[in-house]
């Protein structure tokens, strides 16, 4: 099974805020974007398509339709900052984004989710694709689902995750074949 790991367009909000689970329009860069991941998934002739509901992959998967309905699902929406969501980095207190940087895995912001969490969220709804045996699935999705679903077929521990540089609108492929899992490329 190919599994197609697209991250949305860029977002409209201003550079240096934290945003998860906000529900961002995107900005004037759209048409760009989207004819970008048009090139880069023009070779498909079948897909299923999943969705994080928020509305910056919502209206790109929805360019998709021709492959069929679209299936949202809020287990690959971004993490949830809680507390942090649309407040500036700089006006976060320091001390308490080291504490959270440090154990971002196992800690969450201030009613908010930890990265295992999201990755835990992420990982079922992957296991149920495949268990589908679907040959193609897009999954139009966010920078940490990626990084967090790359980790897991790389059996890398989620602390590495953060590793990955997943740009916005790029593209990432994994294959699931039963028990073996490889990734074909990353941020292409």
């Amino acid at each position: 099974m190919q599994i197609y790991l697209v991250r949305h367009p860029t977002p409209q909000v201003e550079m240096g805020t934290c945003y998860g689970q906000t529900d961002l329009a995107l900005a004037e860069s759209f048409e760009q974007e989207l004819a970008m991941v048009k090139n880069k998934l023009n070779h498909l002739e079948a897909a299923k398509i999943y969705s994080s509901p928020l509305q910056r992959c919502a209206h790109l998967a929805q360019q998709f339709t021709h492959f069929g309905e679209v299936c949202y699902d809020p287990r690959i929406m971004e993490l949830n900052f809680g507390d942090w969501e649309m407040k500036k980095w700089s006006d976060i207190p320091k001390g308490a984004i080291d504490v959270w940087a440090e154990e971002h895995v196992m800690k969450a912001p201030p009613n908010g989710e930890s990265f295992h969490a999201l990755h835990l969220r992420a990982k079922a709804l992957l296991s149920e694709i495949t268990a589908e045996n679907t040959e193609t699935a897009v999954m139009f999705t966010h920078a940490g689902v990626i990084r967090a679903l790359l980790a897991d077929a790389l059996s890398l521990p989620l602390i590495h995750a953060f590793k990955f540089q997943v740009a916005y609108a790029s593209v990432t492929k994994i294959i699931v074949e039963e028990t073996v899992t490889q990734v074909a490329y990353v941020n292409h």
